[in-house]
């Protein structure tokens, strides 16, 4: 895993735009601590940071340009595949210099062409610049799991890893006010958005190719689809994902340097911890646990999972005097507004994992594509037309009143049962989009200076959602996965140079899942049916019997203790809301009411949104 960034020039009074990618390549320093080179070639220059994790020998130093010295490759990520690849143009004569992924990929491009995207399996960005021809190649894996900004306008192209490389190419720092008033619902930016107008986030499974005459054309080459044509029965489809499962774990264990995993005792984790152990003795796994506030703890699932398959494993337990020194750092570590809260504590993770391995497997993506979330049982029940329902949607205006909050069991289920019955009122579309964030638009619409349609980017997410329930898991992946969980992933590990790998995103893993009944995945009471029962005699039964729980951060008691001067004389002081035109005076009063007292509801997670945004703005667009 690395950083790079690079800007083509079409208008020579712009040249002096070449000499910047050394600025911006400093910007990804913490992305690529092995090693920084940046390369100017005529109108386009070309900025690399490397985390050496295969063939960390200086052969695998980037920017690398093939044997004829016309192709020159930039690249972010690993090709899981490389071997297989490296074999089959070997047959065809290639001759390599290294044993780097990054080779092949760049004589794949060479010999295919855009073609080779299909080829891939891997998590990546990257950059090849055709030099005879003056022409740019940028494309992103099918999921967006490693990262990729960029502007252009008349003058220049220029691309980045993270936006704050990007801007210091001169890009006027300008709110985009559709990505603010986005960021407030869903507290994160889906792409191909971001906070700054004109910056866009190229989308998973895209490719961009910019000409010497300054033309600009994107092309999509994947997206996962919903397709019943190739269903097993079940019994089958057990047998075909347990297959895949193993075999994108033993794909994902290559490295010439220390890995490990993830294992947060949840059944995610716990399966690729399971897969990895029998391939791997003595596998290292790591754990994240609350000593102060054992309601968030679960490191005892964790324990369970380490000792059955006899892993070397490491709990950092962490109290709130921990999270809280590190408050500051990780706030800087964050690139573009993103108000996920849990971010700090797999920033906690990373940062601890990192002193031990170089790469780690994560369990993200299982929720997404097989139904893991409360909120997919929440939806199967919802489209049924019986008594229940029709009591607690007429219980509605009782629930708003009662105290609500994520911070203990009994208060997060009168919030529960208040956000269903909200959502008993609404379209599925409606429900869902109601259901991934904490605003209406009502009240964001009284939070801002200036008001704007967001219904564009919604109805982009929105438009597929139908009677067929994968197609709410469809979108799921699409806009969660995406936007929050795998940015969350790549910020927090890149921020601390640990590399993470998603096994469960292997595109043919993420196929296969699209082809099954919904009832393989999730019947009420029971959801990843399948992937339970593909991997049920591999753990203990505790495993797959306990409730999921998030991944959170106690930020309440922050708030009303450590953190209350901050918010009332820093983030929400009037004097700063006003210089900034975004905000209104009277909704961050009413927040800040509202958080101060019995019933803060969703306002943690609204008031989290704005400390966020303030302290990205103070240190990204005050600077």
């Amino acid at each position: 895993m690395c950083g790079f960034t690079g800007v083509s020039v079409f208008n020579s009074e712009y040249n002096f735009l070449l000499n910047k990618v050394n600025n911006s390549n400093y910007k990804l320093k913490h992305r690529g601590p092995d090693g920084q080179k940046c390369t100017i070639y005529n109108s386009v220059a070309l900025g690399h940071a490397r985390l050496s994790i295969i063939d960390v020998s200086e052969h695998g130093t980037q920017p690398m340009t093939d044997a004829t010295g016309n192709f020159t490759i930039i690249f972010n990520g690993e090709i899981f595949n490389y071997k297989k690849l490296k074999i089959q143009l070997e047959q065809k004569g290639c001759q390599f210099e290294s044993n780097s992924d990054t080779e092949v990929l760049l004589y794949l491009f060479i010999e295919k062409g855009a073609d080779c995207l299909a080829d891939l399996d891997g998590e990546f960005s990257f950059c090849i610049y055709n030099k005879s021809k003056n022409e740019l190649f940028i494309a992103r894996d099918r999921f967006g799991i490693k990262p990729l900004y960029y502007f252009y306008n008349k003058n220049y192209f220029a691309f980045a890893s993270e936006l704050r490389a990007l801007l210091e190419y001169g890009i006027e720092k300008k709110i985009n006010q559709v990505a603010l008033k986005t960021y407030l619902h869903l507290n994160y930016i889906p792409s191909p958005l971001s906070i700054i107008e004109n910056v866009h986030k190229l989308k998973p499974g895209c490719f961009i190719k910019i000409e010497a005459d300054a033309t600009i054309s994107i092309r999509e080459y994947y997206k996962p689809e919903i397709n019943y044509s190739t269903a097993l029965n079940y019994s089958d489809a057990v047998k075909k994902l347990r297959a895949l499962v193993e075999q994108s774990v033993e794909d994902r264990l290559v490295s010439d340097v220390p890995l490990g995993t993830f294992l947060s005792g949840g059944i995610d984790s716990s399966i690729i911890t399971a897969c990895a152990a029998k391939k791997i003795k003595n596998l290292s796994t790591f754990s994240v646990g609350y000593k102060d506030e054992p309601y968030f703890d679960e490191t005892e699932f964790a324990n369970l999972v380490a000792k059955q398959y006899k892993t070397n494993h490491t709990v950092f337990s962490l109290s709130n005097n921990d999270l809280f020194e590190n408050l500051h750092s990780f706030l800087d570590s964050i690139d573009e507004p993103f108000a996920d809260s849990s971010a700090l504590a797999v920033y906690m993770l990373t940062k601890k994992t990192r002193a031990s391995v170089k790469v780690s497997l994560s369990g993200d993506g299982a929720d997404e594509i097989f139904g893991g979330y409360n909120k997919h049982e929440a939806e199967l029940k919802s489209r049924k037309n019986n008594f229940i329902n029709g009591v607690i949607k007429n219980l509605n205006p009782l629930l708003r009143t009662l105290p609500k909050s994520r911070n203990g069991s009994f208060t997060n289920r009168i919030r529960q049962a208040y956000k269903y019955s909200s959502g008993l009122q609404l379209s599925m579309q409606e429900r869902y989009w109601q259901w991934a964030g904490f605003s209406n638009e009502l009240e964001i619409n009284h939070c801002l200076q200036h008001n704007s349609d967001y219904s564009e980017i919604k109805n982009a997410y929105l438009q597929n959602i139908s009677a067929d329930f994968n197609s709410f898991l469809l979108t799921d992946t699409k806009l969660v996965l995406e936007n929050d969980m795998l940015v969350k992933a790549d910020r927090m590990s890149m921020a601390n140079s640990l590399e993470v790998r998603v096994p469960f995103l292997s595109h043919t893993l993420v196929d296969f899942a699209f082809t099954l009944p919904v009832e393989y995945k999730i019947m009420e009471g029971n959801r990843k049916r399948i992937l339970k029962d593909a991997f049920y005699g591999d753990l203990q039964p505790e495993i797959f019997n306990r409730k999921k729980h998030g991944f959170e951060v106690p930020l309440l008691k922050w708030f009303q203790t450590e953190l209350k001067s901050h918010i009332t004389n820093e983030c929400f002081n009037k004097e700063l809301i006003e210089s900034q035109d975004l905000f209104t005076s009277t909704y961050i009063h009413s927040l800040q009411e509202e958080i101060f007292s019995s019933n803060p509801n969703d306002a943690v997670a609204k008031t989290w949104a704005i400390i966020v945004f303030q302290h990205w703005w103070k240190k990204n667009i005050l600077q």
